[in-house]
């Protein structure tokens, strides 16, 4: 149902009527405020990756709330200002809730009407106080509000926090499999200089050197393994990571069958107990959080046991990237289950599973549809209710094709930032495509060392400390003592 504003128009506005709103203060008011009045001042703009101090609402946007109530609620539609006087009390920061205060105090030659404008915290504390003198509405009107079109913002990096986090961590050292093209070496020396990574490049180190002399960067200090042929640099690099010399595998210019018929090859003894499988970590505009989305690069029409392994990877991910319990959708055409559909079959069959604890760590439910698993006004008006619909963080889709259609998508059409992990084995793959820029490949490792500190302690980074035995695998750190 639409909601109504109704008005009061001059011949009935009173002296001491009011009208009074709430508002929270958000990183997107701010950035918007910042696109709308062109003020980019670094001290009311949250920086992109939210280094350096927290900013201050600018004081602008704060006298801007009264117009709202003036405008929808007193005197309401069809008011126009005149003028506003304001003094500032205090700065308000990003997260406070605020509520915006109108009352007249005073009626003119018509339509003119004078207003004390009053904006004060959650405790009451005066923020911002002032006059306004507005021209009220001359004739009773109730006008529908107007349903406004989204707005995305794009450009902020959805892996800051995750980034900071790993960097508190020793960088791991990582096995990069021929590095020898700008991307993949860009990444590396990204996520290097981040102190992420402890390269080990293995490849063609003529093509590797040529590659960082047209980057301008120093390889000096970084191990350099010669080995031309790309299956033999990635039989190398699971070799390495089996004899714990190595604590993750990163693809560079290799095909990914390549790499990970290494992985799996007994002989290597990176195999786990469970089938390995790839999660897409996407930061989607539209949404506050990250989605998860498995599998959409490795297994290509998983069977239900595969399916369950793939939804438990995917969890742990998400635990290790600090969604304390991942809310996890299995995805479908439809909601409903209908034999003739296997996948349907296999969703329901997997959320009677987690409710038995076959799988662990998440709130599982299937079968989903796309629109119902991540908007809860589609899931409440075809009738959906549980924990997951329209809340879901992470997709189990049905097989590679759509999840790697589904992740494209959000890529390219939705302006997604994508980062992709392979899980399952006994160190983290780190597996982006071989046109993905340096910065999904820097999140990629970011991915890697979150995975790699959940598996080693069974707890996210920055969660209560839980004892737990140390597995043998080197970070740069243990290497260098």
């Amino acid at each position: 149902m639409q909601q109504i504003n109704a008005n009061t128009p001059f011949d009935d506005l009173a002296v001491g009527s009011w009208g009074a709103a709430w508002r929270t203060c958000t990183p997107q008011d701010l950035l918007l405020f910042a696109h709308v009045s062109g003020n980019l001042n670094p001290l009311v703009v949250p920086a992109e990756d939210d280094a350096g101090p927290a900013p201050t609402a600018p004081s602008m946007w704060v006298g801007s709330l009264i117009s709202s109530v003036l405008g929808n609620t007193m005197p309401g539609p069809g008011t126009l200002y005149r003028s506003q006087w304001l003094r500032f009390q205090r700065r308000v920061e990003i997260g406070e809730r605020l509520r915006v205060i109108v009352t007249c105090i005073g009626k003119r030659a018509s339509p003119r009407a004078v207003f004390e404008t009053l904006v004060v915290d959650a405790t009451g504390a005066t923020v911002c106080e002032g006059l306004a003198e507005v021209d009220a509405p001359a004739e009773a009107m109730a006008a529908p509000v107007p349903d406004l079109p989204r707005l995305f913002l794009a450009h902020r990096d959805p892996f800051a926090r995750l980034t900071a986090l790993a960097r508190s961590r020793p960088p791991l050292v990582t096995a990069v499999v021929a590095p020898d093209d700008r991307h993949s070496l860009g990444g590396v020396l990204l996520a290097a200089g981040e102190g992420l990574i402890a390269p080990v490049l293995i490849g063609d180190a003529e093509a590797i050197r040529r590659t960082g002399e047209e980057l301008g960067a120093d390889l000096s200090a970084f191990r350099l393994v010669d080995v031309p042929d790309p299956h033999e640099a990635a039989h190398v690099a699971a070799t390495m990571a089996g004899r714990g010399e190595a604590a993750a595998i990163m693809k560079g210019n290799v095909h990914s069958d390549v790499l990970l018929a290494e992985v799996i090859r007994k002989e290597a003894g990176l195999r786990g107990p469970r089938r390995l499988s790839h999660v897409f970590v996407m930061g989607v505009p539209s949404l506050d959080h990250p989605l998860f989305i498995s599998d959409a690069a490795l297994n290509i029409a998983p069977d239900l046991a595969a399916k369950v392994d793939i939804t438990q990877n995917a969890i742990d991910l998400a635990i290790a990237c600090g969604v304390e319990r991942p809310r996890v959708g299995v995805l479908a055409a439809v909601e409903t289950v209908n034999p003739a559909m296997p996948s349907t079959v296999d969703a329901a069959a997997l959320s009677k599973m987690a409710e038995r604890g076959q799988i662990r760590g998440g709130v599982v439910d299937g079968p989903l549809a796309m629109d119902n698993a991540i908007d809860v006004e589609a899931a409440r008006t075809k009738g959906i209710s549980s924990m997951v619909a329209g809340r879901a963080e992470v997709l189990i889709v049905p097989n590679l094709e759509a999840g790697n259609m589904l992740a494209k998508e959000l890529t390219f059409v939705a302006g997604a930032r994508a980062a992709g992990l392979v899980v399952g084995a006994r160190v983290p793959v780190i597996l982006t495509s071989r046109a993905d820029d340096e910065r999904a490949r820097l999140a990629s490792c970011v991915l890697a060392q979150l995975h790699d500190h959940f598996r080693r302690t069974g707890r996210a980074l920055g969660a209560a400390e839980v004892p737990a035995p140390v597995p043998a695998l080197v970070h740069a750190r243990e290497a260098a003592s």
